[in-house]
């Protein structure tokens, strides 16, 4: 008997202590079910500031002016006066390539030209001569004294010689244009800079042989770059190239200077598109734009990295807000009518938007932006100038805030910002 009491006791315990935990449970659903979510948020003022919106850029730093040097002529170089580093004048001589088979085939020429010539005088004496009898045999047949045979005898033999004559002609023409030839592949055998600049690159040596660019390219000898007009070569995504023009200012920035910074302006933009990963998941298309450095410092060189800051457009006086405080949000879909085409997510366009501290509440506010910069958006349409603008943080902004959300400004820094109460 007193088992049975004592395991009566047991369960009597048990059940009321999960009668309570049930009671529990509920009162923490119910009262738990009513409180109101509260979002800690930043806040700035929106005011009027000048603005400019930057493209950013990275590539190379290369010579406005240089030209890379192939012979035009094959042989061995026997002349090489300058090294690489070395500062050259236009019209110097850069090197020799040997031109004793050149001096050979110009003789050669002139030698030729010179029996043709011999030739075309003992055809000009013969054609006279025959023209002549030609005259002669006219002039008597006009009188009845010569026949018809003997004239026209006389005349095609006038006629046969004087197609010699011109031939002739055609044959020291020839040979005039070969000596012509001749005399230029001679003076092609000795390079000279076309450039003032400096010798950027050497790529042969003394006695090295040289084809001529008569065999594919010819030999890359060397480069004459004018060190003194630098300028940046970048590669600008296809979204921002069309808001750059010629003529807008750039600051770049050459890793090997530190964060020094070189004014440049914009001279030259692509009209190829440069396609890297074509036809993959990574496929970029970039367009090259060069920017001419105004000031180069003399310790800048070709083919260091360089990155630009192009200055494409500034207002001045414009509303702004944090860039962060401008979200895209998609409007919630409306159950079609009967007969009507179901709308779907990719139907309905996002909405920039903003989110105003309204007393206690944030208000969503539909906004159309302008140009901006690294920091802050303009704000064409939407706002006044005179509101508060919930500037952090970023997952609030982009997830958790909604329209009549209770929120609590509280003070301290976002994203580089200075929030104010």
């Amino acid at each position: 008997m007193a088992n049975g009491k004592k395991k009566s006791k047991k369960k009597i315990i048990i059940i009321g202590v999960i009668v309570v935990l049930l009671f529990t449970v509920v009162g923490l659903v119910a009262f738990g079910g009513n409180n109101e979510v509260i979002v800690s948020v930043q806040t700035e003022d929106v005011v009027k500031r000048n603005i400019t919106q930057v493209v950013s850029a990275t590539g190379k730093i290369n010579p406005v002016f240089q030209v890379i040097i192939t012979p035009e002529v094959t042989g061995e170089i026997v002349e090489l006066p300058v090294e690489e580093g070395d500062d050259v004048k236009k019209g110097q001589l850069l090197l020799r390539i040997k031109p004793d088979i050149y001096i050979a085939q110009k003789n050669r020429a002139e030698a030729s030209l010179k029996s043709a010539e011999a030739n075309l005088n003992v055809r000009q004496a013969t054609l006279d001569q025959v023209e002549s009898e030609y005259k002669r045999v006219q002039g008597l047949y006009d009188k009845g004294l010569a026949s018809d045979s003997q004239l026209e005898q006389a005349k095609a033999n006038y006629l046969q010689n004087k197609g010699q004559y011109e031939s002739q002609l055609a044959i020291v023409a020839q040979a005039s244009e070969s000596l012509k030839e001749a005399q230029e592949n001679l003076a092609k055998t000795a390079i000279y800079s076309p450039i003032n600049g400096t010798v950027s690159a050497l790529n042969v040596e003394l006695s090295e042989r040289v084809l001529g660019s008569g065999f594919s390219q010819g030999t890359n000898m060397l480069t004459v770059a004018d060190l003194d007009n630098m300028e940046a070569t970048v590669d600008v995504d296809e979204n921002d190239v069309v808001l750059i023009s010629v003529g807008d200012t750039a600051e770049v920035e050459i890793d090997a200077f530190g964060d020094e910074k070189f004014l440049g302006t914009v001279t030259q933009i692509g009209n190829s598109a440069k396609v890297a990963g074509l036809g993959s998941q990574d496929e970029v298309v970039n367009f090259e734009v060069k920017i001419k450095i105004l000031h180069p410092s003399e310790k800048i060189r070709p083919g260091m990295s360089c990155d630009s800051d192009i200055k494409t457009e500034t207002k001045n006086g414009v509303l702004t807000v944090p860039i962060q405080s401008v979200t895209a949000r998609q409007e919630k879909m409306e159950e079609p009518e009967e007969g009507e085409k179901p709308v779907t997510r990719k139907n309905i366009k996002p909405k920039e938007v903003v989110f105003i501290v309204d007393g206690n509440k944030a208000k969503k506010i539909e906004v159309k932006t302008g140009i901006s910069d690294d920091t802050y958006i303009e704000i064409i349409e939407g706002l006044t100038g005179d509101e508060k603008i919930i500037s952090g943080p970023y997952r609030a902004i982009s997830k958790e805030l909604q329209d009549s959300t209770t929120v609590t400004v509280s003070k301290g820094k976002e994203f580089g910002v200075d929030s104010k109460n």
